[in-house]
Formats: C-alpha cells, structure tokens, sequence
C-alpha cells in the first residue's frame, strides 16, 4: 500500500470530526472545503433519496478540496438527519433549532451520512485518479419528550450550534437514544463504514 494511502486528509471544520478521526489512529491533516461547496452543489430533487444527496455532498466537499491543489486521501462527509421524510441540517439560529428539536421531541428519526474518498496524487507522481468512492451510513434515533423548561436550557447552552437537526447524540444532558446503527455515524463519521471503504479502496495505477 502506497504511503499517501495510510495517512487521512479531511475534509471538515468538525472537531467532533477530527477527534473521531484521531481517536481511529489516523494520521490525519485538517483540510477543510470553502464554505460555498456545500451551497454550490445542486439542491435535492424530490425524488432523491437521502442517502443519494448526503453522498453527492460528500464528494462536492472532496472535489472542492482537490480545487485547492491538495493532494492525499481526501475524506469528506455530510450528515443530515431525516424525520417525515424531511432533511434537517445545522440550524442557522436559535429559533430554527427550537422548531427541529420541537419536531423530534418524543419521536425516532434517522440519521445519514454520506461519505466520499477521493484519492489524489500531485502531477508529478504519474499516477491516475480513479472515481471517488462513496457509501452512506444510516442510524436510528429515539429522542425522548422535551419540555419546554429543557428546550430553553438547551438552546442558551448553544449545544446545538453546527449539528444536524440541532442535536448531538453526544450531548449527554439530551434524552436521546441509539435505537441501531452506529454511534460514531451519529456524530458525522461512520468509522466502520469508513474502515470497510479503506480496505476496499483500489489501488492507484501509473
């Protein structure tokens, strides 16, 4: 296995990201994609699917890093969560993440985080560059009822600023519960699936 191959550029403003990614035993540079990536992608069509848009955002998050002239393995993910079929991403103020929290108070709701890697060796080292390799990871969530005394602790304590659905399972205060899937795909990287894609990356050819 190429060097490049064992050591991780990712993709992410996301301390939560980084320490998951460290905590694995990667070697790990922090690369995060201009803010605009995200926005520049095509908006979601109704008839895609989650797990098809959280990948597609992925791989405009690693694409947009490659823009920078970066080489390495790029990873890159999105994370959205879903309830009644609607996507809730990061809330942009306290109002909004009152209304995502009051929404999956006392109910389950998934989560889905679409990884990309993307492999990508400067022009000198004569190597060509396959497809990014994506997949998704999918949890399932059980939040327990919120009162309004605990959604108005919550939201000042500012815990829910750059989450998906204005939540982390990681937010020990929160009533929420793993009902399957894994954990660390609930905090925005699916080390298992991540682990998988790695050992089944093609290697690159001159």
């Amino acid at each position: 296995m190429p060097e490049s191959r064992c050591r991780i550029v990712l993709a992410s403003r996301s301390p939560r990201r980084l320490a998951l990614a460290t905590e694995a035993g990667w070697d790990v540079t922090v690369a995060p994609p201009p803010e605009a990536a995200e926005a520049e992608a095509a908006p979601r069509d109704d008839r895609e699917s989650l797990e098809h848009y959280v990948q597609r955002l992925a791989v405009a998050k690693a694409e947009a890093v490659v823009a920078t002239g970066l080489a390495g393995l790029i990873l890159a993910c999105d994370t959205l969560s879903e309830v009644d079929g609607e996507a809730l991403g990061k809330a942009a103020d306290e109002s909004e993440a009152r209304q995502m929290l009051q929404r999956l108070s006392g109910r389950t709701h998934r989560v889905v985080t679409g990884v990309c890697l993307r492999q990508q060796f400067p022009p000198e080292a004569g190597v060509a560059i396959g497809s990014p390799v994506t997949a998704a990871a999918e949890s399932i969530l059980a939040m327990g009822d919120l009162t309004p005394d605990f959604l108005d602790w919550y939201l000042a304590s500012g815990l829910w600023r750059g989450k998906a659905g204005a939540c982390g399972f990681q937010d020990e205060r929160l009533p929420l519960e793993l009902v399957s899937g894994s954990p660390s795909n609930v905090v925005g990287l699916p080390l298992e699936l991540i682990s998988e894609m790695l050992e089944d990356l093609p290697p690159a050819s001159a």
